[in-house]
């Protein structure tokens, strides 16, 4: 299982929200912090499932 260290997450939550800023969305950093928390958690179950998935030994081996 991969593990997250809050401390090595490369994106702020001040961050995220000048990015989204300036495509027009408006965020607090509330709201940034859950968006960012979720987005890190989703990535980590995903990889995960990938890593556990039979059929991606295959394309490991290659």
């Amino acid at each position: 299982m991969i593990k997250v260290i809050p401390q090595k997450r490369t994106i702020t939550p001040e961050r995220a929200v000048r990015v989204l800023a300036k495509y027009g969305q408006k965020i607090t950093l509330a709201e940034a912090r859950i968006i960012l928390d979720f987005m890190y958690n989703f990535a980590i179950l995903s990889a995960n499932q990938v890593l556990k998935d039979d059929r991606m030994k295959e394309v490991w081996k290659k």
